[in-house]
């Protein structure tokens, strides 16, 4: 049973919200972060990294930038910048990017949840990534990024929701990178129960991105609960921030692999070095798109190759069965030695948003291949999570991304 409670959010004034929405922090290079918010002084950027406001080469993890972070917030909401409901609502949060909708609930989900694993996970967190949120959120007071949540579609829901959609938006623009946001509030009692209740009712949750988000909100939940020893749950820091869509309007895109070292091999060797295991065509002048599950594509200074997993090489396993686990398996390993891919420097990661072009810039450019997967389905992931088992890193790259800074859920009241 999972508690997802409507929250009084903080929002911005509708006229600001297209120049506050920021993507999400960790997507952005230091460098990056800082053009974007010499490009737009209002983004939220300047919240969630507020290194930005600070001389290049400054520690981001010195104790005045959160404490600038906080005193930023607090400036913008001084400043007008954001409104506050005045009652507990639910919202609907709507994408469209190039054709593709999407549109999630957004509410507050339970600390317990995730602790009793309602809420699963498929990804390992790294400790300084938590930490840097952690003190975000803690000296901040405020959740300010939504944890991405996926649920199994349920009809009623999506019933509802269609309904509440067809009021106009209160908040609605389309972002830099051509993607439609649109907003609505469900203030009505009764559709507000009927949400919880339905909510209530489904079993698993699963988290999509946000792992980092979501351990740290839990870690200051908890803090929160053994400085309050009389508090009896209802309290804000119980509950963390959320967007919860259904597993059938998500969209996930392939998450590809650079090798930087190839370890002598020549141009056009590589494919004859898979050949046991893979069948193998090429080399093609144009770009090869992997077409289903346990195809790969490879491309270096020879051209584009498609690859076949051969089926005596197959798993069944929901983690050795994943185009990530079998390119790691049988040919990442074996053949460049990449052992650890989280912390090996010869590996980088291109998020499919970029197109198969980015591959052929990198190989020009500084690498010896690429490596193109046919994305991870939503399917997976749950099976991954409901085994209680972990993904390999950068096993799925979602779009469009939540936008930071639409919805504040403050831990104070």
């Amino acid at each position: 049973m999972a508690q997802i409670k409507p929250f009084c959010g903080i929002r911005p004034r509708r006229d600001l919200a297209e120049r506050i929405a920021a993507l999400p922090y960790d997507v952005y290079s230091r460098g990056e972060a800082r053009k974007e918010v010499e490009r737009e002084p209002l983004s939220f950027l300047k919240v969630d990294r507020a290194e930005t406001q600070f001389p290049p080469g400054t520690d981001i993890y010195e104790a005045c930038v959160y404490e600038k972070a906080r005193d930023t917030l607090a400036q913008m909401l001084r400043e007008g910048e954001f409104v506050r409901d005045d009652a507990a609502c639910y919202y609907l949060y709507e994408q469209n990017m190039a054709g593709h909708r999407q549109t999630g609930i957004v509410g507050c989900a339970s600390i317990d949840d995730y602790i009793g694993q309602t809420i699963k996970k498929h990804e390992n967190t790294r400790e300084e990534k938590e930490r840097d949120r952690f003190r975000h959120i803690d000296i901040c007071g405020m959740q300010t990024g939504p944890i991405f949540l996926a649920y199994r579609a349920d009809a009623t829901l999506k019933a509802l929701v269609a309904e509440a959609k067809t009021a106009e938006p209160e908040t609605a623009f389309c972002s830099p990178d051509g993607v439609g946001h649109r907003i609505w509030v469900i203030r009505d009692g009764e559709r507000i129960e009927k949400i919880r209740r339905l909510f209530a009712g489904i079993d698993s949750i699963y988290i999509a991105d946000g792992h980092h988000r979501a351990a740290s909100a839990v870690k200051v939940g908890l803090k929160r609960r053994g400085e309050h020893p009389g508090c009896d749950g209802s309290e804000p820091f119980n509950y963390f921030l959320s967007v919860l869509f259904p597993d059938d309007e998500l969209q996930i895109l392939d998450y590809n692999r650079v090798i930087l070292d190839t370890g002598g091999l020549e141009p056009g060797e590589l494919p004859n070095q898979i050949r046991e295991k893979f069948t193998v065509e090429g080399p093609f002048t144009h770009a090869v798109r992997p077409s289903g599950k346990g195809e790969f594509s490879l491309y270096d200074a020879s051209g584009w190759y498609r690859l076949k997993i051969r089926p005596e090489y197959r798993s069944d396993d929901p983690v050795e069965g994943l185009d990530v686990s079998i390119l790691q398996k049988e040919v990442l390993e074996p053949i460049f030695h990449i052992e650890d891919p989280r912390i090996d420097p010869r590996i980088d990661f291109v998020g499919g948003i970029r197109g198969l072009e980015e591959l052929e810039r990198r190989v020009h450019r500084d690498a010896g291949a690429a490596f193109a997967l046919y994305p991870t389905s939503i399917g997976e992931l749950f099976a991954v999570a409901d085994a209680g088992r972990l993904m390999p890193p950068k096993s799925t790259w979602f779009e469009p991304k939540l936008r930071s800074g639409l919805f504040l859920h403050s831990l104070e009241d």
